[in-house]
């Protein structure tokens, strides 16, 4: 079978998807795209929708991440991205979803935010991209697709001023979610792979990182996605830092 992963360089959903491709051994090609610029792409590619990540695996289109955890488990039953027992598999797609609706969704939202006020970091996210032009080049370009991609995902100061007052509760829900068993596991689930994607982006925040480290959301992150590029300098002024550690 052969498969067309197409994916954008930093995102923390289309890591996700990769290691989920990855975890399961899955062969693929990857396509890579920068944001904004991927919508009419995924268009012409013929997928109904024009976000990513997504599969072309010989004609079937897929897209999204949980759609992708179901269908690879659909390929390969093993390992299995969801557990047998009925009622585990409830917790995990229960924090599968919060990870997909809620979390990932203030990350990306927090991303786009930190790169409008400084792009200095673009450059660091697209180490390791197959887009076909010079990395420098690209970066020094990014200005105008930064812009447009962080209104079309509806960034603005107070959007980010709130997803920064959220990000406490969140890191004590991913706690949680580890203490109870639901992700963390010997074998990783797909709720593993959903939500630690999204923390491991966070944690290319300078000012986010070394709270992170210290506690279990950050070493599980750390342990589902050992690499991930990218890093976003310094530039919470002390109530923002306050907000987003719950200091």
């Amino acid at each position: 079978m052969k498969v067309r992963f197409y994916s954008i360089p930093g995102s923390h959903p289309s890591m996700a998807a990769r290691l989920m491709l990855e975890a399961k051994g899955v062969e693929y090609k990857r396509t890579d795209m920068l944001s904004p610029f991927h919508r009419p792409v995924m268009r012409l590619a013929g997928f109904p929708g024009n976000t990513v990540p997504a599969v072309n695996a010989d004609g079937r289109r897929v897209q999204g991440t949980r759609a992708i955890a179901e269908w690879l488990d659909e390929l390969r039953p093993d390992p299995p991205l969801f557990p047998a027992d009925p009622e585990r598999r409830r917790a995990v797609e229960e924090a599968e979803r919060w990870g997909d609706q809620d979390l990932q969704a203030r990350t990306r939202r927090l991303s786009w935010w930190a790169m409008e006020r400084d792009p200095s970091g673009v450059e660091s996210f697209l180490q390791g991209a197959r887009l076909g032009l010079p990395v420098p080049l690209l970066a020094k370009t990014a200005r105008p697709a930064i812009w447009s991609a962080a209104r079309a995902n509806h960034v603005t100061e107070e959007a980010a001023q709130a997803d920064l007052a959220a990000l406490p509760a969140a890191f004590d829900r991913v706690d949680g979610f580890i203490a109870d068993g639901t992700i963390g596991g010997e074998q990783l689930n797909v709720a593993d792979f959903q939500i630690a994607t999204s923390i491991r982006l966070l944690m290319a925040f300078d000012d986010l990182r070394p709270s992170l480290e210290g506690r279990p959301v950050g070493r599980h992150a750390l342990r589902v996605v050992p690499d991930f590029p990218g890093r976003i300098p310094p530039l919470f002024d002390p109530a923002e830092r306050a907000a987003a550690l719950g200091a």
